[in-house]
């Protein structure tokens, strides 16, 4: 398969698609501005209102998220993400009890 970016399209054998393409070529060819859009990363959220103060998330990911005096939950700075954190966020996420944490990609 030519997965190449250097060239305005990539092409795909077709006995590799899943489907029958009869079609009278033997490969399918999709242009690159058709890819999907490159995404600038994470971003988490907390929805203050879920959050029950058990602070997995701070435990987690410090560099992240930060607790206030009631043991309340927020993210840091505007709750992106740096790609190196990202594992981290993924974790602080889905040990988070009460589902207070969410994310989005920009």
């Amino acid at each position: 398969m030519d997965w190449s970016r250097d060239t305005e399209t990539f092409s795909v054998p077709l006995s590799s698609l899943p489907m029958d393409w009869s079609r009278d070529t033997e490969t399918f060819s999709i242009p690159l501005s058709h890819k999907m859009p490159y995404s600038r990363g994470m971003r988490v959220h907390i929805d203050s209102e879920k959050c029950q103060g058990h602070n997995r998330c701070y435990a987690l990911a410090p560099e992240l998220f930060d607790v206030d005096d009631y043991g309340t939950a927020h993210v840091l700075g505007d709750g992106t993400v740096p790609p190196e954190l990202a594992d981290k966020a993924r974790l602080a996420i889905a040990n988070c009890p009460e589902l207070a944490i969410s994310s989005t990609d920009d």
